[in-house]
């Protein structure tokens, strides 16, 4: 949750309101934009005023408060137990190594869109996740919030209205790559669970049913035909590991590696692939050129039965066409971790 302590400079005039009546006027977006732009345009002129005087006489800012140097105040999207888990001790760690900068990060489980972007009104950046909204609407009330900086703490940034930023002046970071091997292996795990149906045999372990069934059965992965459609860092260390099952391997991509060749595998078409393989694999990134690389008129194209993995980006799928795929048979099964 976001809050903010307000100190009236002189004498002010108070008013309680019930939450419920206040959330009524703060839920229309133009009222709260207004309100937000003017409080923004008083706080911008304070604070110039008082760190140029500040400036002047050699004395440092704390933004926060507390103690010299700066502080940069980040408002994290999106966070669940193990962001905060996984950010709090960094935060500290770099806090406590006696540099001139300091973090702070205060954290909301609400997303990014136009109507949560209020929320980082007075913080110096935001940390999003890939499913926030940093659209054109939502960069405008961070804009004019103060907010000068977008940390994306994923390798996708497609999400971001780039031009809108530029614009508005906000600068944007991303993770320039995962460990490679983790989301490689992971794609592995999700083909095991798919094709052997271990999310089933869970669930019924769990309710004490231990009858063996058809709905249980697999196939071998040695001797089939895999393809791997995206063949950059990810998709060469997963190449590697599913040539260990004796598979045929087939690749598409732009870019042809000669790794991928050394291990066996084979360059075609996607048509090629969508009509061999028993099992493919989503390892590209999400372009205009790959967006719902599967979709309604490849369905006729693949082979009946084919498993898709899918550890990449949802917009390669075209979902109404992997649902009409499920139930027609065509598409055998899904796996995705998007």
């Amino acid at each position: 949750m976001a809050f903010a302590n307000v100190i009236a400079g002189k004498d002010a005039k108070v008013w309680i309101v019930r939450g419920e009546e206040f959330r009524a006027i703060t839920e229309n977006p133009q009222h709260t934009t207004e309100m937000m732009n003017l409080l923004t345009r008083l706080l911008r002129k304070a604070s110039k005023i008082v760190r140029a005087t500040l400036n002047e006489t050699g004395v440092r800012v704390g933004r926060s408060g507390e103690g010299t140097g700066r502080t940069i105040k980040i408002m994290c999207y999106d966070t669940t137990s193990w962001v905060r888990e996984n950010f709090e001790p960094q935060i500290e760690k770099f806090n406590n190594e006696g540099k001139d900068l300091k973090l702070q990060m205060d954290y909301t489980s609400d997303r990014l869109d136009v109507k949560t972007a209020k929320y980082a009104a007075g913080y110096d950046a935001v940390c999003l996740f890939v499913n926030d909204n940093p659209d054109t609407s939502a960069l405008w009330v961070l804009s004019m919030g103060g907010v000068k900086f977008i940390a994306m703490r994923c390798a996708g940034f497609d999400r971001v209205d780039t031009k809108a930023a530029k614009a508005l002046g906000l600068s944007v970071a991303r993770v320039p790559a995962y460990s490679p091997y983790a989301v490689a292996e992971h794609a592995i795990s999700l083909l095991m669970a798919v094709n052997r149906k271990i999310h089933i045999a869970s669930v019924r372990v769990k309710m004490a049913n231990f009858s063996l069934d058809s709905g249980l059965l697999g196939m071998d992965i040695h001797g089939k035909t895999v393809a791997v459609m995206g063949t950059g860092k990810i998709g060469q260390i997963l190449c590697k590991i599913i040539s260990g099952f004796g598979v045929n391997l087939l690749a598409y991509d732009v870019f042809e590696s000669d790794e991928v060749k050394n291990l066996g595998g084979t360059y075609v078409s996607k048509e090629e692939i969508y009509k061999q393989a028993d099992v493919i694999f989503l390892m590209m990134p999400l372009l205009p050129a790959t967006t719902h690389t599967i979709n309604e008129d490849v369905l006729p194209m693949l082979k009946k039965g084919v498993i898709l993995i899918n550890t990449s980006r949802g917009g390669l799928i075209d979902t109404n066409a992997l649902i009409s795929g499920l139930h027609s048979g065509i598409i055998g099964g899904c796996g995705l971790d998007v």
